[in-house]
């Protein structure tokens, strides 16, 4: 298979590295089909992949983080499934590498399945912190905020409170900074449209901190038109007003949430890519979670997947590789014949990437 040809490449040459991780659930079966269909694109790249996560059962945790922390260093860039927990990488990926923007576009495409009845300019990205806020795992029992003194009125916890836990969100000014320094870059290279977003009414000390500290680092980038709404106010404007945005900043949670939400304006999370991205390392996955519901069926999209591996070719410089990917992908889609079922086709996974492959 594409997998295990991929997971033989241990040459030394001058091409780029990518690591595969194929992940758990059904995408393996994504990324099978994407690497067939990458194979056919005749790449300078150099694929080596680790085993799916059903395979690194028998290694003990230590071990599997090991072997993903090798493989990882090893290579260029990573293009990554999804995980369950199975697969350690997503970690080290994220926090062991710092890529700290996530970057997830939100653009229907003709022949995407839609439920909206004009998505024609639905064509945004969003910017999602990646490492801060309520993902920084710091979590226990209420008692322990009540026993130090971390609570107020508001807070509504009676002192004697016997249950009840807690989840911290914590924003930091370096980490909204870099962050918002890679929107406004990026808003530069569209539009220079950039929109911040996060619940400014109700949470001063970190939300409203943090559309202050992106509003401060916007007015350092001529060009840079800003605009802010509450969280709740733009989940709303991302389905009726979704043509206004264009690169729209937001902290982690907020990001994680929404973006899924513009996913489905568009037809769904099997065609939603993303890519994270930090000073020194990149890498790449589909937005969608594992699908365990799909294992084994032969049904996975893999459309979020090699879109994923297009934003992956664009940050390898190989834009012409990425073009046709994109094009190959815009064509399957057109003609409407080879669609998966999340798409209102009857096409398998492998027939789908054969019709990608023959488009190319």
């Amino acid at each position: 298979s594409a997998l295990s040809m991929a997971r033989s490449m241990h040459v030394m040459t001058s091409n780029a590295r990518v690591c595969i991780i194929p992940g758990d659930g059904a995408a393996p079966e994504a990324m099978l089909a994407s690497l067939q269909v990458l194979d056919a694109l005749d790449l300078p790249i150099d694929f080596d992949a680790v085993p799916p996560g059903s395979e690194l059962l028998d290694l003990s945790i230590a071990e599997r983080e090991a072997l993903i922390r090798e493989r990882v260093d090893d290579s260029d860039t990573a293009l990554f499934g999804s995980s369950d927990g199975t697969t350690p990488g997503a970690q080290y990926l994220r926090w062991g590498k710092l890529t700290f923007a996530n970057v997830r576009p939100i653009r229907w495409r003709p022949g995407f399945h839609s439920p909206l009845r004009d998505p024609t300019e639905i064509d945004y990205v969003i910017v999602r912190e990646n490492l801060e806020d309520m993902y920084v795992g710091v979590m226990g029992e209420a008692k322990a905020l009540l026993d130090a003194g971390l609570t107020d009125p508001r807070s509504r916890l009676p002192l004697g409170a016997s249950e009840g836990r807690f989840a911290a969100k914590i924003i930091t000014r370096p980490g909204t900074e870099q962050v918002a320094r890679f929107a406004c870059e990026l808003a530069l290279q569209r539009s220079g449209r950039l929109t911040v977003s996060a619940k400014t009414n109700m949470l001063p000390a970190t939300d409203r901190w943090f559309c202050e500290i992106a509003r401060e680092i916007s007015e350092e980038y001529a060009g840079v038109e800003y605009e802010e709404f509450i969280v709740d106010d733009m989940a709303h404007r991302l389905v009726v007003r979704p043509q206004d945005i264009d690169v729209l900043l937001l902290p982690n949670l907020y990001g994680d949430i929404l973006s899924d939400l513009g996913a489905g304006t568009i037809g769904g999370l099997g065609l939603a890519p993303s890519g994270c991205y930090g000073h020194e390392f990149a890498y790449f996955e589909s937005a969608h979670g594992t699908a365990p519901d799909l294992v084994g069926k032969g049904t996975i999209n893999p459309t979020a997947t090699l879109l994923s591996a297009a934003m992956m070719l664009r940050h390898l410089h190989l834009k012409d590789a990425a073009d046709r990917l994109e094009r190959a992908l815009e064509h399957v889609y057109l003609s409407n014949s080879d669609l998966t079922t999340d798409q209102g086709g009857e096409a398998t996974t492998e027939r789908f990437a054969d019709a990608v492959i023959g488009a190319l």
